[in-house]
């Protein structure tokens, strides 16, 4: 039997795609959510708000899976890391600047 040895920069990968990119899926859906139909700041009823709320929910996972899925792609985990951190942090970032203008 020829096991062969996960290879070192696959752990970090791994760890890039389910910190950084939780971190960015939570950005992408709440961008969304700002600025999507019936943004946040508008006025919409109860059961307007009850199906956008359970929406940006659960689309969280698909994203994050989906990152996670294309992580691997990357030729070093510094690279994902790089790539991943650094568009989490300017997702959150939009958010905070979208929360104060609007």
């Amino acid at each position: 039997m020829n096991c062969k040895k996960i290879e070192p920069h696959w752990w970090g990968k791994t760890l890039a795609g389910i910190f950084a990119g939780f971190f960015l899926s939570i950005g992408i859906v709440g961008i969304f959510a700002w600025l999507g139909p019936d943004g946040l700041t508008q006025q919409i009823t109860e059961e307007q708000r009850l199906w956008k709320t359970q929406f940006n929910m659960w689309i969280i996972t698909p994203i994050w899976l989906l990152i996670l899925s294309f992580v691997y792609l990357f030729k070093t985990s510094r690279q994902a890391w790089t790539w991943l951190g650094g568009a989490a942090c300017t997702s959150l970032i939009i958010i905070a600047i979208l929360r104060e203008m609007l």
